[in-house]
Formats: C-alpha cells, structure tokens, sequence
C-alpha cells in the first residue's frame, strides 16, 4: 500500500504527467498535489468537482446504477483525466491526471493510474 505523497509521486512519473491532484469531491478541496507548473491545482480540484457531481447527478436522473472508472478532458495540447477512487477507503476522492497530449499515451496513462489507485492507501 501507499500512501499519498508516494501516489501522487508515481502518477508524476506516468509518460507526458504534468500534474496531479488527490480532491474531495464533496468538498471540493485537494488533499495533496504534485507538478502543476503555472496551472493552478486548487482552481482545478474545484471545478472538475462541479464536473464530477453533475456527472453523478445525470447517472441518477438517467437511472444508471453503474460506477464512474474515469472522465476524460480533451483540450488542445492537454488531456485531463478525473480517476474516481473505487476503494472503500477512497470513496469520495478523485485522483486528476493532467497530460501532455503529445507526449503521453492515453491508454497506458489510464492503466497506470488505475493500479495507482489500487494501492493507495488514505
């Protein structure tokens, strides 16, 4: 298992990773962050909260009993990716993976941050 810090290190490291954030999307606060350069981490747990409720208040309206595994954010040289922790000891956290389009490779990004997920311990 790891712990925060150590999690937020190894997304880091993932090919084209510029930044990365633990968020509350409850509250909409950042439990911990690595990276981010000019892009400010808060601003950005705080919105892609709004994102993420509504995403879950449109699976409720739509009757979908399914889980969210990710959201992906596609920009012009970016890619945003809001991983929704699965664990019960992550309920209610999302990891936020920003990625240099050019650079990163998509699948094995979202493959990454999911064994990630597995091993975080909160």
């Amino acid at each position: 298992m790891a712990n925060v810090d150590a999690t937020l290190k190894a997304a880091l490291e993932i090919d084209g990773a510029t930044a990365v954030a633990l968020v509350d999307w409850e509250s909409g606060m950042s439990l911990g962050q690595a990276g981010g350069g000019a892009l400010d981490l808060d601003v950005a747990a705080a919105g892609n909260t709004d994102v993420v409720r509504a995403k879950m208040r449109t699976m409720q309206r739509l009757g979908l009993e399914e889980k969210i595994e990710d959201i992906l954010i596609t920009l012009g040289t970016q890619v945003h990716l809001i991983r929704l922790l699965q664990s019960s000891t992550g309920h209610g956290l999302f990891l936020y993976l920003v990625l240099k389009k050019d650079t990163s490779n998509l699948a094995m990004a979202r493959r990454q941050l999911s064994q990630l997920e597995r091993s975080l311990e909160v």
